[in-house]
């Protein structure tokens, strides 16, 4: 065995110490993969549990994340739509963590990321493996006709640009993802982060800078990078939310029922914020 061949073992047995020995085992199900062990998007189950190790320790000791709610989370397909915030995607981390291990039965969440991600080197082939894949209206359709769970911020970019004093008012929604739910008659868990919009204090947003890199936004945090800090982690997840209607339906009919969910988180996130007694524990 070489040393990366070792590496890789070792990581994916700290994944498994942290999941349960028969985690492969639960999430494999009829998962169909080519010959060369990846899906038709690019998922790497194999390469999945030799990378979510950190991610399982980052939630479990550094976040300390708690749940509430999972139980609402259904078998087959789902749209996990959630509040946005840190700068770096720690959230949509946490979350794919949380139904990684707390759910029964895990299951892997494929998130929606930006456009622009796919432009990183080594970081999109990342995203990939691991089972994030670009957030196109096709993409996501074709894994929600496939019964997998899907994560999707509608506040988008704007959610992780927003500064310190704007943390927990969501942003405008998009629309997009009910559009999707209506044309699949996909129901839609409603889900709220508490920690995430607190980890990186954005002081101010350097909007000119990020273009440079092909960013769209680059906030400032007190320490200069948008590193996160320990902040406890909440994650609540509500009853499903079921709608009727098309997905070609006027926008005014669309606003009215993305209205609900985002208000569903709302009221999550003005719970769990009176719940905690800190942003550290």
């Amino acid at each position: 065995m070489g040393l990366g061949d070792s590496v890789k073992d070792s990581l994916r047995q700290w994944t498994l110490a942290m999941g349960g020995e028969d985690l492969d085992e639960r999430l494999r199900g009829n998962r169909s993969e080519n010959e060369y062990g990846v899906d038709p998007f690019g998922f790497s189950l194999d390469y999945a549990l030799s990378a979510v190790g950190p991610l399982l320790w980052l939630y479990k000791h550094y976040f300390r994340a708690r749940t509430f709610g999972i139980e609402h989370v259904p078998a087959g397909r789902v749209l996990l739509v959630s509040n946005h915030g840190g700068q770096l995607p720690f959230d949509g981390m946490m979350i794919g963590c949380a139904i990684l291990t707390e759910a029964k039965p895990p299951r892997v969440v494929r998130s929606m990321v930006e456009k622009w991600v796919g432009s990183l080197p080594f970081v999109s082939t990342f995203f990939s493996r691991i089972g994030q894949i670009v957030g196109t209206p096709e993409n996501c359709r074709r894994l929600l006709e496939a019964d997998e769970a899907i994560l999707v911020f509608p506040e988008g970019v704007k959610g992780i640009s927003k500064l310190y004093a704007q943390r927990y008012q969501l942003q405008d929604f998009g629309l997009g993802f009910m559009r999707l739910a209506l044309e699949t008659k996909t129901p839609i868990v409603p889900v709220a982060v508490i920690g995430n919009e607190e980890q990186a204090p954005a002081l101010l947003n350097l909007k000119p800078i990020g273009k440079l890199f092909g960013m769209p936004a680059f906030p400032i945090t007190p320490y200069g990078l948008p590193l996160p800090l320990p902040t406890k982690y909440r994650i609540y997840f509500g009853e499903p939310l079921h709608f009727s209607g098309r997905g070609d339906d006027e926008d005014a009919e669309l606003e009215k029922k993305v209205k609900v969910v985002k208000g569903a988180i709302q009221s999550m996130l003005e719970k769990g914020l009176a719940e905690r007694k800190g942003i550290f524990f």
